[in-house]
């Protein structure tokens, strides 16, 4: 009966979420107003046949994190979200868990700025959302899983990323997000995927376990930096960083400088990745 309950709400919640609204084309001949879905899987970064059988009830026990970008995925509001939670038998996010809600002023400044490469990380410098141009600057994080979308992870145990270190650069970057990490742990010491992650990195990384012990204080800055991209090139931006007030979240935004060749470049950027999207 829960499954039936919560493929019932997805569908409900799929259908009056107009296409539009999430920044995707309203073309071609439609059934009903609101989100294929195909398109609420690629919002959501799952598969169109996990959609199918949530909806259908013949997929069980949703994990956290799939029912988290599912109702940011469907705009949901708090209580709609923390009712999707318990349709799928799970405790909804307390204030002792790391804060995951996009607001909808959030959500509004994503959907605005789809000229400018956005995303939004939390607390833990987890992924949450990244709009189009984001992807396309950065790399495709819709099939990165768990701690695959922690920035601290990919930078220490992971692939990294397309941003150009110096060495002296990149020691600082891994210092201050470990300092960061600590901060996060001690505001929300009773989220369990925050120790899994802890726990995964002390296990793994002894650059980590360094930093992690020598209680070294402060925090990630942004500056300009040069992202080596495999189309168009190297691109060199101004990253700044916006805190959402009260909810322990990041927006990182990349600009270029107006009449630059990084500007076109990055205009030449949103070209292909809107090809890329569309393909």
């Amino acid at each position: 009966m829960a499954n039936t309950e919560f493929g019932q709400a997805v569908r409900r919640w799929r259908d009056r979420v107009s296409p539009d609204a999430v920044g995707l084309p309203a073309g071609g001949h439609r059934r009903a107003a609101g989100l294929r879905r195909e398109e609420l899987a690629m919002l959501a970064g799952i598969s169109a046949d996990y959609v199918t059988r949530l909806e259908q009830g013949r997929a069980s026990n949703p994990s956290t994190q799939i029912v988290e970008t599912l109702a940011r995925a469907l705009r949901l509001s708090r209580i709609e979200r923390e009712h999707l939670f318990r349709l799928a038998e799970l405790t909804p996010p307390g204030p002792d868990t790391v804060p995951a809600y996009l607001t909808p002023s959030v959500q509004r400044l994503l959907d605005r700025l789809t000229g400018t490469p956005v995303a939004v990380f939390d607390a833990c410098w987890t992924l949450l959302v990244a709009n189009p141009l984001y992807a396309a600057l950065m790399g495709d994080p819709s099939g990165w899983r768990a701690h695959e979308r922690n920035a601290v992870w990919r930078n220490l145990l992971g692939p990294g990323t397309r941003v150009r270190h110096t060495p002296a650069s990149r020691r600082a970057m891994e210092g201050n997000l470990v300092a960061d990490l600590r901060a996060a742990a001690g505001r929300y010491p009773a989220d369990r995927q925050l120790r899994r992650l802890v726990a995964e990195l002390r296990a793994n990384s002894a650059r980590f376990g360094e930093l992690w012990d020598s209680g070294a204080v402060g925090h990630y800055e942004t500056a300009r930096k040069t992202i080596d991209h495999p189309q168009v090139g190297p691109l060199t931006l101004d990253c700044d960083m916006l805190t959402v007030a009260g909810s322990d979240q990041r927006v990182m935004v990349y600009t270029a400088e107006p009449g630059s060749d990084d500007a076109e470049r990055l205009a030449l950027l949103t070209v292909l990745g809107t090809q890329q999207l569309t393909g």
